[in-house]
């Protein structure tokens, strides 16, 4: 299927993006008035765009079904200061509640019941049960449109970032495990991070790969590798070499077994490369393609 987007309606292109553009991390904002009002409400128009300065932007979007605009956006053009509060699993069905449309009156950290927490640099409270917080001072507010659905770009500078001591690791630094994060999908779906579903890719830095296209025609063209696979065995700084030294019994036997038939013989290297691939085991899934050359 083919997309024409001039020819969508605001709600359908709405839909689509929104299930395609993601998983989204979610932008918890606190926001206060010139009156001192305070706002609290959830927006997966969200990232970060710089570390020097430190810059994080989200987007409060004119509401679709009446083209409003909504009470953080007003907030931010009076004050602009912001609490970035990041959002984990043990607090999404309360942050769900926080999105209901209520009145600019009505202070949603009682809706939801959350705990609000004086920052140390802006005026916008903390929310103390999110475990990571982030108090910013807004930069600019770009306007994207005037129609419903027109996003408005709130550019927001890290001041002062908060951490709760039980989402760190030995050294310091935030346990990725630990954090449970929670990502927007479309329509009502969600996403949740922690252990079960965590993988790690590691990822070229200085050095260069060889590239897939280096890659040995056999390897390269295979039935049984998938792109992610190659993507593996293409990732390392010089094309690899037979080690002498290496050894392996499940190699040895696949040798002895299938040295009369090489096209099933390839077979089974290529199956059992792609074993080791899987748990990461690059070197040794190199070595195994090796022997057959």
């Amino acid at each position: 299927m083919t997309l024409d987007f001039s020819q969508l309606t605001t709600v359908q292109k709405q839909n689509y993006l929104q299930h395609a553009i993601a998983p989204r991390p979610i932008c918890f904002a606190s926001t206060i008035d010139l009156q001192g009002q305070v706002n609290l409400s959830p927006f997966s128009f969200f990232n970060l765009f710089s570390t020097q300065p430190p810059i994080l932007i989200f987007s409060p979007s004119r509401r679709v079904r009446d083209n409003t605009t909504k009470h953080t956006l007003q907030n931010v053009l009076e004050v602009p200061e912001v609490v970035i509060n990041i959002v984990d699993y043990n607090m999404v069905q309360q942050v769900s509640l926080s999105s209901c449309d209520f009145p600019k009156e009505v202070n949603e950290f009682a809706k939801a019941g959350f705990s609000a927490e004086p920052a140390t640099s802006i005026r916008p409270p903390m929310v103390k049960e999110s475990k990571v917080k982030l108090e910013c001072v807004v930069r600019e507010v770009k306007v994207l449109g005037e129609e419903g659905g027109s996003g408005n770009l709130v550019l927001c500078e890290v001041q002062v970032m908060h951490i709760d001591d039980a989402v760190l690791d030995e050294q310091g630094f935030i346990d990725q495990k630990k954090m449970h994060h929670i990502a927007r999908l479309g329509g009502d779906w969600y996403c949740r991070v922690d252990e079960s579903n965590l993988f790690k890719v590691e990822k070229p830095n200085v050095k260069l790969g060889i590239g897939i296209d280096a890659l040995p025609a056999p390897i390269r063209f295979s039935a049984i590798l998938t792109g992610n696979n190659l993507g593996q065995l293409a990732n390392v700084c010089d094309p690899p070499t037979i080690d002498p030294a290496f050894y392996d019994d499940r190699l040895k036997n696949i040798i002895q077994y299938y040295s009369v038939s090489p096209d099933e013989m390839e077979k089974e290297l290529h199956l059992y490369a792609k074993e080791l691939l899987e748990h990461g085991k690059v070197d040794a899934a190199w070595q195994i393609l090796l022997a057959n050359n």
